[in-house]
């Protein structure tokens, strides 16, 4: 804090100045992120760093000053790499998730803007009529609300937070203006008005208190809002409350031809839902149409294929993590929101352990081209400018053999991306998850196992394709290796083999060639295709054997990929017993406790009672008798009476008996006091349990093997 002026309070009395001192408020300095400053200072540190440490780097002092000021900047520099990993990751994944609804978004579009011209034809009203407290009907049946079921097929609604915001955005960049509620607002608390309150903030903006749906009439009815569709979306409609809901449509439903409002409602089980929560004559009043987003599985295939195998060069998992992460999020219900939190996870544990992890945020940051490999000056200037390498000064040519593995490194991983993509494309006929895929590539095992002489199988293991679909996947793999010469090369020898009967290359669509082979039927071609077929297959065997290789099994794989999955573990799941365990037994580390530390073992007075108290129960069995623990306890606790009973015989005046007696008294009681509040204490941990009417003196363990 900002030190005060010396000069008022010299100047102001004794009695004022405490009171002046509380009603002050004292300017004060606020550490702020050093993030944004980060970059401009590493440069200049490290320098200064290196040329004020040479000449004093062989005394035992400056090297510990070196290293220290090494370690510190190290660490601020992967942090700063996860920042820059991380944020490229997460951006991936919101445009890969947002390419997956982007057909259902443009679905969804039109039929908003179909729904609004039918609803206008129904006819129009002036300015005076659009404004009154009723609606004027005309011999107009009340009108029905055009209502969108949108299906999101997922059991946690979180995974479809922020897609629903996605849609609003859409929407309102396609001229519509938009409404979000959630499902809290069709609650009973809030009731019918609250409902309109939230309706109108949402359209009006601003703060709104009343609930008079002829406001948002008459703001409809302006000349800039007229002619766009008003569309509320409900984003979870099993959580509304059935008798608020079925009022607000009803009610919105009288007002459908001054107020065309469209409705989009979040379902997550199926289009039977409004049924069981919706009165009949209020289902009457809607007009619904379904629409599908995608499955947890789709959008699982997508973020891997996107973060995990297309760019493998700058974070990866090891066989052990992807299958801990997969079963994860099976266990989660299928919810791709806790599967991206544990992957953030393991990408900070990565950046946090491994120093070299600081070369794939340099390769992301100064290599946006995306060049399919790095050359070793290239990784040789990364590894110069790393802390770790400036302290631990390695051999000149060790560093350039380093940067060449680095290279190499970058080239296999792009090649065995390609693989895993090819090899997925194939799979999709049969219906293989890339997820599930991924985690057999990462099995080194497996690897092992299939040896030089591999094959995938024949036809009668996997069936063949139809002709048309074998075409179509040869251009689908034409297209995964057109920067890839290695694979693409060999793509080549296999389209070169493959002939029609006419003699002429098979590069035509797939509905051409399709419109051919069905209007011909011999027996050559059932022949055709399983030539076909093998030939596929053979091509398959080809990059299985020479680029499949596992991440886990490449030189300098550890810089990449991360596998410490009990580490993981440890962080998502955890075991919250044995961290209140460890804490009550080191307690005086997390409390920095100077007389603590340096006792050791010894049970200090200064201690906290619970922590002095669970660490008594070390010394007995699944039984504590309470009479000796409460004893061991009131003998660590009267060490600090007893100094002070010392320091009180050295004072000269005398003291009574009597006074002496209840002094102990009161320190005994005080004692048992501790001693209960400390053992309930460790009730409410789950640590230990209470005193049974079989066993009145003893209380039982719970939690053991620390």
């Amino acid at each position: 804090m900002a030190p005060s002026s010396p000069s008022v309070t010299d100047s102001q009395a004794p009695s004022t100045t405490l009171e002046a001192v509380e009603n002050d408020l004292q300017p004060f300095f606020v550490l702020h992120k050093s993030s944004s400053q980060r970059k401009d200072r590493t440069p200049t540190r490290r320098g200064k760093l290196r040329k004020r440490n040479e000449p004093s780097s062989s005394s035992p002092q400056g090297a510990k000053k070196l290293e220290g000021s090494m370690t510190e900047e190290s660490d601020c520099l992967q942090i700063e790499t996860f920042d820059i990993v991380w944020t490229k990751i997460e951006s991936t994944i919101k445009d890969v998730l947002r390419d997956l609804n982007a057909s259902v978004f443009n679905d969804i579009q039109q039929w908003v803007l179909e729904c609004f011209n039918a609803t206008r034809l129904l006819g129009e009203r002036n300015i005076a009529e659009a404004t009154r407290s009723f609606p004027i009907l005309k011999n107009i049946t009340p009108g029905q609300l055009f209502t969108a079921l949108v299906i999101i097929r997922n059991i946690e609604f979180v995974d479809d937070i922020l897609t629903f915001e996605e849609l609003g955005h859409f929407l309102k960049s396609h001229g519509c203006h938009v409404a979000m509620l959630s499902s809290l607002e069709f609650s009973l608390k809030n009731g019918i008005a609250g409902c309109l309150k939230a309706l109108l903030r949402e359209f009006l903006g601003g703060t709104i208190d009343s609930a008079d749906i002829s406001i948002l009439a008459s703001w409809y009815r302006e000349q800039d809002n007229y002619n766009k569709p008003l569309v509320l979306i409900i984003n979870d409609l099993e959580r509304c409350c059935g008798s608020v809901l079925t009022d607000f449509i009803l009610m919105v439903s009288e007002w459908v031809i001054k107020v065309p409002i469209i409705l989009i409602f979040g379902v997550a089980t199926s289009v039977d839902t409004p049924r069981n929560i919706l009165p009949s004559h209020a289902l009457e009043r809607l007009c619904p149409s379904k629409f599908m987003l995608g499955t947890p599985a789709e959008r699982m295939d997508a973020i891997v294929e996107a973060v995990l195998v297309k760019n493998c060069t700058t974070f990866n998992i090891g066989h052990k993590v992807a299958l801990f992460l997969r079963n994860y999020f099976v266990n989660q219900d299928g919810t791709v929101t806790s599967f991206i939190r544990a992957l953030k996870v393991a990408c900070f544990l990565h950046f946090s352990k491994e120093p070299l992890s600081l070369i794939p945020g340099r390769i992301l940051t100064e290599d946006k081209k995306g060049k399919s490999a790095l050359s070793p000056e290239t990784m040789l200037k990364y590894m110069d400018e790393l802390p770790s390498y400036a302290r631990n000064q390695i051999v000149d040519q060790t560093r350039k053999s380093m940067a060449q593995g680095l290279s190499e490194l970058v080239t296999v991983q792009k090649l065995w991306s390609t693989a895993v993509l090819c090899l997925y494309e194939a799979g999709k006929y049969s219906r293989v998850r890339l997820l599930d895929l991924f985690c057999e590539v990462l099995n080194p095992d497996l690897y092992l196992s299939r040896g030089s002489d591999c094959h995938v199988g024949n036809g009668k293991d996997h069936g063949d394709l139809p002709t048309g679909m074998l075409y179509q996947l040869i251009e689908n793999w034409e297209k995964l290796t057109a920067d890839i010469s290695e694979i693409h090369e060999k793509l080549k020898m296999l389209q070169s083999s493959v002939r029609c009967e006419d003699g002429k290359s098979p590069r035509k669509s797939s509905k051409d060639i399709s419109k051919r082979f069905a209007s011909r039927v011999s027996v050559n071609i059932e022949k055709d295709s399983r030539m076909l077929n093998s030939q596929a297959l053979t091509f398959i065997d080809c990059l299985v054997r020479d680029y499949l290789r596992p991440i886990e099994g490449m030189p300098f794989h550890e810089i990449f990929c991360f596998k410490n999955v009990e580490k993981l573990q440890l962080v998502l799941i955890g075991d919250p017993r044995r961290r209140i365990q460890l804490d009550l037994l080191e307690l005086h580390e997390i409390l920095g406790c100077h007389c603590c530390h340096t006792s050791g073992n010894a049970l200090l007075p200064s201690k906290h009672d619970t922590s002095i108290m669970y660490s008594l129960a070390q010394e007995h069995g699944d039984l504590i008798n309470v009479h000796d623990w409460y004893q061991s306890f009131r003998a660590i606790a009267f060490q600090h009476t007893n100094k002070r009973k010392q320091k009180s015989k050295q004072s000269p005046l005398p003291k009574k008996r009597k006074d002496t007696n209840e002094s102990g008294d009161q320190n005994e009681a005080s004692i048992q006091a501790r001693f209960c509040r400390a053992v309930t204490e460790l009730q409410i941990a789950g640590l230990v349990k209470m005193p049974s009417k079989r066993r009145p003196n003893f209380v039982q363990r719970v939690a053991f093997g620390l």
